[in-house]
This record gives structure tokens, sequence and C-alpha cells, in this order.
């Protein structure tokens, strides 16, 4: 490895960006870095050596000091050189040869290991405000996140999925083992063998729709509740409260399904705070009978302005963001 690869390799580790761009976390970090390996094809060997330093080893900078690494540096080199002993001023060791040094121990870290480096076996995947992404789990799992959320798991247990926020899922069925799959929220934990549904932990409840298949519920009190496809089930362990309905034309409720809200007869007023959640911003009523207004299709809320538009056009209203708050008026 050469000296301008070594410095790039190092670069590369520590930078915020690409390390979103090894874990598939940011759609806007894994496109420009998707563009700039395009543009730099002579530095592939450098990118996938960086992104297997990323997802195999989490460094701990603040345990290892430069003494500490003078040393294992020294320790190595008197094994190359061992019938010298060789001082730092009689002999100078060239700066080449001290990173062709760090080279090998880094190739020897990436296959061995070393016990100071411990090992990092929690995946977590995150979204920012207006942020979608679409992530494939190990097992195959599909999982669609919806912005200002996030889902983490251990390496050893990838069908056991920690969720906080919006998601929805296409869980891969394993017939051979009947393997089970796991979303836990703050209030309870879906239990699945293969399905697709959707969950939402906003406003300090968890919501569960089943599409396909059959889930059950265990919840935070301890009580079960099994759902067949079309049913919505609502739990909070602060209030108690449980609500369990078969989605009809007269049941009032709103979902998200990658990238798209479904409304029925809902409120005005919950349809914009479902989207205060995903763009992190504020409502104000400018006219306050706007909130009880009833609203009942879908709005895609991949883009915010395409979104806001939608929902003008379905409720008659005008709507205008202004310091990061959406001023609500009649139009």
């Amino acid at each position: 490895m050469s000296k301008k690869d070594l410095s790039l390799l190092e670069i590369l580790i520590d930078d915020a960006s690409f390390i979103n761009w090894a874990k598939n976390q940011n759609q806007n970090d894994v496109a420009f870095w998707n563009h700039w390996i395009e543009k730099h094809p002579d530095q592939l060997e450098t990118i996938f050596n960086a992104k297997a330093i990323i997802l195999g080893i989490q460094f701990d900078k603040t345990t290892i000091s430069d003494n500490k690494i003078e040393r294992e540096l020294d320790l190595v080199l008197a094994q190359i050189e061992p019938e010298k002993n060789i001082s730092q001023s009689e002999n100078p060791i060239t700066k080449t040869a001290k990173y062709i040094v760090m080279a090998t121990a880094l190739i020897l870290i990436v296959t061995f290991g070393y016990n100071f480096l411990p090992f990092n076996s929690t995946i977590t995947h995150k979204t920012v405000f207006g942020e979608i992404i679409d992530l494939k789990l190990p097992d195959g799992t599909s999982v669609v996140l919806n912005g200002n959320s996030q889902i983490s798991y251990n390496k050893k247990t990838p069908r056991i999925i920690n969720l906080s926020g919006e998601a929805y899922f296409k869980v891969k069925s394993i017939p051979s083992t009947k393997a089970k799959f796991w979303v836990n929220t703050n209030d309870l934990k879906v239990e699945v063998f293969g399905t697709q549904f959707h969950v939402n932990t906003r406003n300090d409840k968890t919501g569960v729709l089943l599409d396909e298949g059959s889930i059950e519920l265990l919840l935070s009190n301890g009580t079960t509740k099994k759902m067949v496809p079309g049913e919505l089930v609502s739990y909070s362990k602060n209030d108690k409260e449980i609500t369990h309905n078969k989605v009809t034309q007269e049941l009032s409720y709103s979902l998200w399904r990658e990238g798209t809200y479904i409304f029925n007869n809902t409120s005005v007023y919950e349809v914009m705070q479902n989207i205060e959640h995903a763009y992190g911003m504020k409502t104000e009523f400018i006219d306050e009978e706007l909130k009880n207004q009833k609203l009942t299709g879908g709005i895609p809320n991949q883009n915010l302005k395409i979104c806001l538009s939608a929902i003008e056009k379905s409720t008659g209203t005008r709507i205008v963001l202004k310091d990061k708050k959406l001023l609500m008026f009649k139009n």
C-alpha cells in the first residue's frame, strides 16, 4: 500500500459522510460517494478496505496512545532486523518505511484483530428529518424507514429489531427453521413469522397495522393481542389505553406505507402532526377551525413541497413555510 493510499484510508475511516456510505445510512452521502467512486476507479481497493474496517472494527482511539503505537512499531522493527540494535539517532527510519510497517499492522488488525480494538456488534440505521431510506436486513427482510426514525439490532440476532419512529416491514419468512422476527418498541413487542406491517411509535404510543400474514403483540402490561390482516392496534403503556379495530371506511385512521401517508376521515390537526414528526417542523393554524376539518386520501411524503401541495389541494387551504414553521390558512 502506497503512502498516498494509506493517507486516503486514514481520511476515509474518520469521515462521517463516508461512514454513512459504508453503512448505507444516508441517501445523499450514498449518492455522493457512488458518484465519487465512478470518477476514481483507481481508488477502489482503498475504498473497500476502508469500508471493511468501518463495518468490521470500531476503533477506540482514546485507549491507544502515541507512545503505545511507537512501542508496537519498535517491536515489529526489532523482529525485522533482530541482529541490529539500531537507535533512531544512529539510523533513522524513513517515513516510507514507517508507512509500510503501519500498513502491515493495519492488515493484521483487519485479518486477525487485536484485543485493544473492541468489536461493535450493534447495527443502527437512522434517518434525519425529511429522509426516507429503504433497507435490506441480513435475513432478507425489507424495511422502509420514515424521516426522524431509527432501527437497531445486534449482528448475532438480526431478527430482533428495536424501533423508534415509523417503519414499514416486509419480513422474510424462513419456513425451514420457523424463525421468528421481533420488533421492539417502548410500548410493546411485535412477534412475526413472515408478513407485511406498519409500526408507528409517535405521540407516546405504538400503532401497528397488519397488511399480510399474522402477528402477535406482547404489550408491556403482559397481555397479548393476535392480529389478522386489515386490523389496527394502538397501545400506550403510559395511559394503558388499547384500541383494536378493523380498518373500514368508517374508521378514522392514518398510516404510512413506503413513502405515502394514507388518511381516512382524519382531522387536519392529526395530518399535520404526521408531517411535523417526519420533517421536524411546527404547524400554526391561522384559522383554528381548520384543525377539525377531515381529510381522506393518499399524500406522498418523499418531498416536503409535493406533500404540502397535496394537502392544500385536498383541504382547500394554503400552507406557507416560514422560519421552519408551517402557517395554515383558509384558501
